[in-house]
């Protein structure tokens, strides 16, 4: 069987761009990411999408709208990935679009992610998949997470259980047992407080390399007052998203006065403590964990992290170890999702996202 190239393309949470990576498949075969492009939301498109996170006037010719602004995106960074490896639009099988999640709301059996997936196909030329959390709802899922199949698919080793930490908005993991389905949940919060903290207090998009962190003094009252939501004593299946952890939400539970760079520490550990906490909880006998995602740039973050592992003898690493960059895991998840699709074969992980059975995801759309 020859060889295939798909694109796979991701914004997520953090809601702070697009990217686009280009897989090869032999079949389900991996065989490599080759490139990666990506391109930044300016700060109105961001803060537009924000705005739909609540209901408003006219939201949805502003849904509609934004759609469309985020297509044009999405294939503008098809057009630079496709330059940079000097293919065509002819050399691609598929793209797998995720587009942006606005609302997530599984207990109602929805899951809302803007993308003109027809005028996607029409701008770059190229077969589109899209929508791919509506198929595992309507089985009874969550339609979320979906990347553990992907994770297991690459990363799962045949003698020992690992961990795929991915560390975005949301910080999420996958359980790959050394035999039987992987599984995998949202842990909670990963940079979306800690970004949304960084916005509001200093106007500046997310704290580089936990800096403005580590400034500041953890706040164990606060901390425990974050920890009590009920979001952590739910059973998995289960995910989560802005709805739950706002801003909003976060300013409700300070006391008033607080110095800001603690409230960032305090959010920091916060991040930490819940992966720490769903991780053994769900995988106790793990002894690697592999991250990816935004998060993994975060300096501050992920010696906390480490430090709450090595108690238990667990391991970090970046996906690296795994020949693929942790900052396009995610993105190429999407790509795999879309050789799925045309290769018909289920791609949602039913035991992580609590669906009733396997199902093939997605629509597609021809150029």
């Amino acid at each position: 069987m020859a060889s295939q190239y798909y694109i796979g393309l991701m914004s997520g949470t953090s809601m702070d761009g697009a990217d686009a990576v280009l897989i090869r498949m032999q079949g389900m075969r991996w065989q490599g990411a080759l490139a990666h492009a990506f391109v930044p939301f300016s700060d109105g498109l961001r803060q537009d999408l924000l705005a739909l996170q609540d209901t408003g006037y006219n939201e949805l010719h502003r849904s509609v709208m934004l759609s469309q602004t985020l297509s044009r995106l999405y294939a503008d960074v098809v057009r630079q990935l496709l330059d940079a490896s000097r293919l065509t639009p002819e050399d691609i099988t598929a793209i797998g679009c995720h587009g942006q999640t606005v609302r997530h709301a599984p207990e109602c059996g929805y899951s809302v992610q803007l993308a003109d997936l027809p005028l996607l196909a029409e701008l770059t030329g190229i077969f589109t998949v899209g929508d791919f959390r509506s198929r595992d709802l309507a089985a009874g899922g969550q339609g979320a997470p979906l990347v553990p199949a992907f994770h297991q698919a690459l990363f799962r080793d045949e003698q020992a259980a690992r961990v795929v930490l991915n560390i975005g908005g949301i910080a999420n993991i996958s359980v790959l047992p050394p035999q039987g389905d992987a599984f995998g949940f949202d842990t909670g919060p990963g940079n979306m407080l800690m970004d949304a903290w960084m916005q509001h207090i200093w106007q500046l998009p997310y704290d580089c390399n936990g800096e403005k962190a580590a400034q500041g003094t953890l706040l164990p009252d606060l901390l425990a007052a974050l920890l009590d939501h009920p979001y952590f004593s739910q059973p998995y299946p289960k995910s989560t998203g802005r709805e739950l952890f706002s801003l909003e939400w976060l300013r409700s539970r300070l006391q008033g006065g607080e110095k800001p760079e603690d409230v960032l520490q305090t959010l920091l550990h916060y991040t930490a403590q819940t992966v720490f906490d769903a991780t053994m909880a769900a995988a106790p006998d793990v002894r690697d964990i592999y991250v990816c995602g935004g998060g993994i740039q975060n300096g501050a973050l992920m010696q906390v992290l480490a430090h709450y592992f090595a108690d238990r003898g667990v391991r970090l690493h970046s996906t690296a170890a795994l020949d693929l960059d942790p900052q396009q895991v995610e993105a190429a998840a999407f790509g795999w999702l879309a050789a799925c699709w045309v290769n018909r074969m289920p791609g949602n992980p039913h035991r992580a996202t609590g669906a009733a059975k396997p199902c093939i995801l997605g629509a597609g759309h021809y150029a």
